[in-house]
């Protein structure tokens, strides 16, 4: 009798086993069971947002997090033409309202963080450009693209300082991102882009500051997609506005919203 108890014993242990273990044997961790919240979010965000996906893992192990970066135009556009996405952070309101009116965004869009527009020119400044003025005459200026928030808020800048820029000397740039990147490049002698895309450059670039009175604030909308994971994408953006979201945007040169 107790032969056979040893052996019912063994039946069940291996049955437990082989249900606690996936294809060819593989075990099934909590890797496997983890759920993934995908954030759209504009280019400008990068690196602020790379580290709090770090951080909110650490926080919450079970939720892994998939960033989407690029211009807040386009990431509206792939949302609106269902994209996958579960968060939208927007460099600008007016991309966070087109899903509000369109029905991708149902929740009240919270505001996280503000920014500022700069230019920035190649280390040590060699083209001696020292304020918007003499982008005019400096040579090729790179601004995002016209319908893009950053191409947005630099035209504001220029009008609001009176300087016209020829359109063949500006290049294009699809996103914050790449606009700074022309000038790192060498194909543009300055850029106008938001301050914190300058922070992130860190020694790339060298940067001039657009004075109070030609400047415009962006601010910052971020709130889960309509059609997505609810819970994990809550939570994310209660973690964007929390204490530690918040530290690490300041430590990327954004503005408190």
């Amino acid at each position: 009798m107790r032969l056979r108890v040893r052996r019912l014993v063994a039946v069940i242990v291996v049955a437990g086993a082989t249900t606690a273990t996936g294809p060819a044997g593989a075990a099934v961790t909590g890797e496997a069971r983890r759920t993934t919240v995908t954030v759209s979010a504009a280019a400008s965000l990068t690196e602020a947002f790379t580290r709090i996906g770090a951080r909110f893992e650490r926080r919450t192990p079970r939720v892994a997090v998939t960033f989407n970066f690029g211009s807040s135009s386009t990431l509206a556009t792939q949302i609106q033409s269902g994209a996958p996405a579960d968060v939208f952070a927007s460099a600008d309101p007016a991309q966070m309202d087109r899903l509000v009116s369109g029905g991708q965004v149902t929740a009240t869009p919270v505001p996280f963080a503000r920014n500022r527009m700069i230019i920035v020119v190649k280390p040590g400044n060699p083209a001696r450009i020292d304020g918007i003025a003499d982008l005019a005459t400096a040579g090729t200026v790179s601004l995002c693209g016209p319908s893009v928030p950053c191409g947005v808020y630099a035209a504001r800048v220029l009008r609001a300082a009176g300087v016209q820029i020829p359109e063949t000397r500006i290049t294009r740039g699809a996103d914050a991102r790449t606009t700074l990147g022309a000038v790192a490049r060498g194909d543009a002698v300055a850029a106008i882009v938001y301050a914190s895309d300058a922070v992130a450059a860190g020694r790339a670039v060298t940067t001039v500051p657009v004075p109070d009175e030609a400047n415009v604030v962006a601010v910052y909308p971020i709130a889960p997609v309509a059609g997505g994971n609810p819970r994990p994408a809550r939570a994310f953006v209660d973690f964007v506005t929390g204490p530690t979201g918040q530290r690490i945007l300041a430590a990327y040169g954004f503005l408190p919203a």
